[in-house]
């Protein structure tokens, strides 16, 4: 089982505005920064209810037919996501995964700030990819938050792209 979080999050460390706004991420510019290849390469995705709801507002939806489970204690809709295949899930990160690997869903990319945090919090990640605009932003959503304790990490790679992006990659360690 391998959990993947892979985030794009600005200098001061927000995922995004404190209204949820991503005005201030770069337009794709044709630079691939390996989203493609993570794609390829995982299950399905794990992502929040606050993350579900941003994803709706774009055109196309991004994750074409791979599996999205949405994680939500409260009744979602579905219907503005026509065509694409998510189903919504509530539990501990433990049980949603111990669910989907019993469905043969083995490589998980985890995606929305209070998902991710839960997610390293419970100990199950072991890929973070993480890649810092260059903006600072004073305020908004952070990615990390309060964890029960230290999470260590291996850094793997680091890169630089012309567009001033740096993507870091990181193994979390056991």
């Amino acid at each position: 089982m391998t959990l993947t979080v892979f985030i794009g999050l600005s200098v001061d460390g927000f995922i995004a505005r404190s209204n949820h706004d991503l005005d201030w991420l770069p337009e794709g510019g044709g630079e691939e920064h390996g989203y493609e290849e993570l794609m390829a390469s995982v299950d399905a995705l794990v992502i929040g209810r606050n993350t579900y709801e941003k994803v709706l507002t774009f055109d196309p939806w991004p994750y074409g037919a791979k599996p999205v489970v949405v994680l939500s204690s409260q009744p979602l809709d579905f219907s503005k996501a026509a065509g694409a295949t998510v189903e919504q899930m509530s539990g501990s990160p433990s049980d949603v995964v111990a669910r989907l690997a019993e469905r043969g869903l083995h490589n998980l990319y985890i995606d929305g700030g209070v998902t991710i945090q839960r997610f390293l919090a419970a100990g199950l990640v072991q890929r973070l990819v993480l890649t810092r605009v260059p903006v600072l932003l004073g305020s908004g959503i952070p990615l990390f938050g309060p964890l029960p304790h230290d999470v260590r990490l291996a850094h793997l790679a680091t890169r630089a792209f012309p567009s001033g992006l740096v993507q870091s990659e990181y193994q979390v360690l056991p």
